[in-house]
């Protein structure tokens, strides 16, 4: 057993034993007979005395019945007997025995001493050893009540120090409904997050490794081109401009994913904007680059949103998902971008028409280089929605994604007047 149980153990027992000894003593002492012992003394003399007193006066037969009903009555093991010595009889008295010559014969009247080691003798012993045996079963089924759990967040704490963030101790706790089982499922809770995330920062490991890889492989594959043919120096120069714009854009995406899950737990460095003017903004330079797609924009925005926010974050979440309308929209098709305004909330909706996602994939395409498994790949690294969400969220409102019933996918932004007290929501649709 750990330390603290006996700690807790040797506590609740000298409680509990010094609670009900205090308790039983002023009960005795409340009952208590004065002087019982001297009273016992004194009923043993007067037995002695009385069967004396028959036997001289009435005789032997007069003296046994007396001893016999006196038994009955009350047993002190007093008995009346001849002695072969008529010269005991000048034995002094003594407190349990009395010697009597009648009529020429010596009688000896006597009383059994007192057994030291009975029943009745341990009848006034039984309260304090009920006080002993009460006590130590209360403290340790106390003492082990309390120390199991945290005996199992011990040893999940651990566990977690030890990397093991599968480990779970809520089905430890027998059905306990306390705060000490509302712990556990809040360990289990973070571990689980904890779990999560070391999933993530393994998955986007191997998703920045693989993005990586691709650019930088072209590039040296020009190299090697260049090597062969230096009069494909334009071409290969032209062609290395590109990737390392592609890696530009992508080491610049995920140090913007980055800073945000860095600074999840920092303040906002908010301002007042109006976020509707930022939209239509965003949705003018939107429109000048659909052109090329023969895609047009169609938009219900209108009004004022004014809102404490932090305007670089807000912007790259509306541009992304626009921007990615624009990209995976049906060309000669359109898109529709509409804001409901309430007192505390503004909730934008922007649609495309174009392959949509798998209905398991709702969720899926927010998470780092995650991209629709039916998505026509137009470039991009699938970290765009990924910064929105965490962009939104950090504000305390939400993003989530549907399929409407023309086809084609739904993005829809809530982005509170003012940033949660507590951090992002957690709620997700």
């Amino acid at each position: 057993m750990p330390r603290l149980f006996w700690k807790f153990f040797t506590i609740i027992w000298l409680t509990l034993a010094t609670t009900v000894a205090v308790i039983i003593i002023i009960v005795k002492l409340l009952q208590a007979v004065p002087f019982a012992k001297e009273l016992e003394e004194e009923r043993r003399t007067l037995v002695l005395n009385l069967t004396e007193n028959v036997l001289v006066q009435d005789g032997e037969d007069a003296a046994a019945h007396f001893v016999r009903m006196s038994e009955k009555t009350r047993p002190l093991g007093l008995t009346l007997s001849k002695v072969a010595d008529a010269n005991a009889c000048a034995q002094e008295k003594t407190a349990d025995t009395r010697s009597v010559l009648r009529d020429g014969v010596c009688y000896r009247i006597s009383l059994s001493t007192p057994i030291s080691f009975s029943l009745e003798t341990l009848a006034p012993l039984m309260p304090w050893i009920t006080i002993l045996i009460s006590a130590t079963i209360s403290a340790g089924a106390l003492a082990r009540y309390l120390i199991r759990p945290v005996v199992h967040l011990r040893d999940g704490l651990s566990a977690l120090a030890h990397g093991r963030f599968d480990f779970r101790i809520g089905d430890k706790m027998a059905g306990r409904k306390d705060e000490v089982t509302a712990l556990a499922h809040d360990f289990d809770s973070s571990a689980a997050r904890l779990e999560e995330l070391q999933h993530a920062q393994q998955r986007l490991f191997h998703d920045v490794s693989h993005e990586l890889r691709s650019p930088l492989s072209r590039l040296q594959a020009a190299v090697g081109v260049l090597r062969q043919n230096p009069a494909k120096l334009d071409l290969m120069l032209d062609r290395m401009d590109r990737e390392v714009e592609r890696l530009d854009v992508l080491v610049g995406e995920i140090l913007t994913l980055a800073r945000l899950n860095a600074g999840a737990s920092l303040p906002l460095k908010t301002q007042s904007l109006d976020v509707i003017e930022l939209l239509n903004e965003i949705l003018g330079d939107a429109a000048f680059e659909a052109q090329a797609r023969e895609v047009s924009i169609t938009s219900n925005v209108g009004g004022i949103f004014l809102a404490e926010v932090e305007g670089e974050l807000i912007y790259r979440a509306l541009e992304n998902v626009i921007r990615n309308a624009v990209k995976y929209t049906a060309p000669h098709s359109s898109i529709s971008v509409s804001c409901e305004t309430t007192t505390d909330l503004l909730k934008i909706r922007v649609t495309d028409q174009g392959p949509g996602v798998g209905r398991d994939e709702l969720e899926r395409i927010f998470q780092p280089f995650s991209r629709g498994d039916d998505a026509v790949p137009e470039g991009g690294y699938g970290l765009g929605l990924a910064i929105t969400r965490q962009a939104v969220e950090r504000h305390g409102g939400r993003v989530a994604a549907s399929l409407p019933a023309a086809g084609g996918l739904a993005l829809t932004l809530e982005i509170p007047r003012r940033p949660a007290m507590f951090g992002p929501t957690s709620d997700r649709a």
